[in-house]
């Protein structure tokens, strides 16, 4: 799983890819499994973009939240 800054240029959901447009705000994340996006941090709240059980939410919660972590204090959280 990767996780992305709504901000960055190769975030193309919705532009070129179906489903919702996430706004390119540095605080927006959004999370890819395979390539394929599962969930997005907008304003805060933790939305999901697809239907697939086998990824428990609070990894989800996870790997969108501690990506706005300062660096050095990642490691504690992973």
């Amino acid at each position: 799983m990767i996780t992305l800054s709504a901000a960055d240029p190769l975030n193309l959901l919705g532009i070129l890819s179906p489903g919702p447009r996430i706004a390119a705000l540095t605080a927006n994340r959004i999370l890819f499994r395979d390539g394929l996006p599962i969930a997005a941090l907008e304003s805060g709240e933790i939305r999901s973009l697809t239907d697939d059980p086998q990824t428990s939410d609070l990894l989800i919660e996870k790997s969108l939240k501690i990506g706005r972590l300062p660096v050095s204090l990642r490691p504690y959280y992973g």
